[in-house]
């Protein structure tokens, strides 16, 4: 499989089921960008994330920086997705930020990678903001 880049939400699937797709479009690593890399939701907290991943054969990598802030995660569950792409969009200007954008870089040009944050649907997510930024071709899972 060629390097590129995926999207997937959790929101309504088990870890079997996203395990299952990402196999299918040949993910070699999980890009983790929540801002907070815990759930309510069984198998999707960090590090049994990480174990589900390995399981799978698929490399667990957490760039926090990549998260959306609290404020733009609230936007978002409101339906504000303009304000939610302006929040990010400023939090996208910290060092941390611009480091681990630089980093997600190289990893989707070297490997075939998804980005993962809870919303099942990406056109309203951060995850679009940022395959927009990196302007590679992208399917959402």
């Amino acid at each position: 499989m060629e390097p590129g880049i995926v999207t997937i939400g959790y929101e309504k699937a088990t870890l079997p089921e996203i395990c299952a797709r990402l196999q299918g479009a040949g993910v070699t690593r999980l890009i983790d960008v929540r801002a907070v890399a815990s759930s309510r939701r069984p198998g999707f907290s960090k590090s049994q994330l990480a174990a589900g991943l390995a399981e799978a054969g698929i490399a667990y990598t957490h760039l926090r920086a990549l998260g959306t802030p609290k404020a733009g995660r609230d936007a978002a569950r409101a339906g504000r997705i303009e304000e939610m792409r302006k929040i990010f969009a400023e939090a996208m200007t910290a060092p941390e930020a611009e480091d681990a954008f630089a980093a997600l870089t190289v990893m989707a040009s070297q490997e075939r990678v998804a980005l993962l944050c809870f919303e099942a649907e990406a056109h309203g997510c951060h995850r679009r903001v940022l395959t927009e930024r990196l302007g590679l071709p992208t399917t959402d899972l």
